[in-house]
């Protein structure tokens, strides 16, 4: 064990140093995991509480589970590494709890579902998104409870495309690295989650005098 917990406390704390002051090559490993927890702490239970459909419990073990991972592996790495490392954990840790939650449920069923779309990573040919569509940014108006609501009814994958990119801000390579999927596929799943959303989001863009339908 690391001797951390993770706290639900996700208010700005003043007294945190900031990432130039643990990134100094005297800081101690247990400062830097603790700047780093703190930094990620609040998106990473929001991702997996997503993902888990709103376990906080499941959500709140499998982002600890994923720090104790990082810090036992890779305690020499640094700062900007432990990122794309610890999503990398944390969607493994996610992946091995839907295993474990199919094997459950289907001790109870003598029928065996197709792979749905979205367990496939399938290429389509598209263009990288840099940044999300002008009528998508009207999630910035939107409630925390529409945004998550929507988010949610994404399939796993296409949660997982679109917040690494949009919310974390990964680029498409290092995103397919934590999602171990080509980046075609993260494309894909990048480009179907910002349809789905853009769907149901549109109410927004009809309450602030735009329309629903695309010419």
């Amino acid at each position: 064990m690391t001797g951390y917990s993770i706290s639900m406390d996700r208010t700005p704390n003043d007294t945190e140093p900031t990432k130039e002051l643990v990134c100094h090559p005297k800081t101690s490993v247990e400062q830097r995991l603790k700047f780093f927890m703190h930094d990620v702490t609040g998106r990473a239970l929001v991702m997996m509480e997503t993902a888990t459909q709103n376990q906080q419990g499941i959500a709140m073990d499998l982002v600890q589970e994923a720090f104790i991972a990082l810090h036992r592996a890779y305690p020499n790495k640094t700062l900007d590494e432990w990122y794309p490392l610890f999503y990398t954990i944390l969607n493994n840790k996610l992946q091995d709890w839907r295993r474990k939650e199919k094997r459950h449920t289907n001790l109870f069923s003598f029928f065996r579902k197709a792979p749905s779309e979205d367990e496939i990573d399938e290429e389509i040919n598209i263009a990288d998104e840099q940044q999300l569509e002008p009528s998508l940014q009207l999630v910035q108006t939107a409630t925390i409870e529409e945004i998550r609501s929507a988010i949610q009814d994404l399939p796993t994958r296409q949660q997982q495309a679109f917040m690494l990119r949009a919310w974390e801000e990964f680029d498409t390579q290092t995103t397919a690295q934590i999602m171990q999927c080509t980046e075609g596929s993260v494309k894909t799943h990048y480009h179907r989650a910002i349809q789905s959303l853009k769907q149901k989001l549109s109410h927004l863009h009809n309450e602030y005098g735009g329309s629903s339908h695309e010419s």
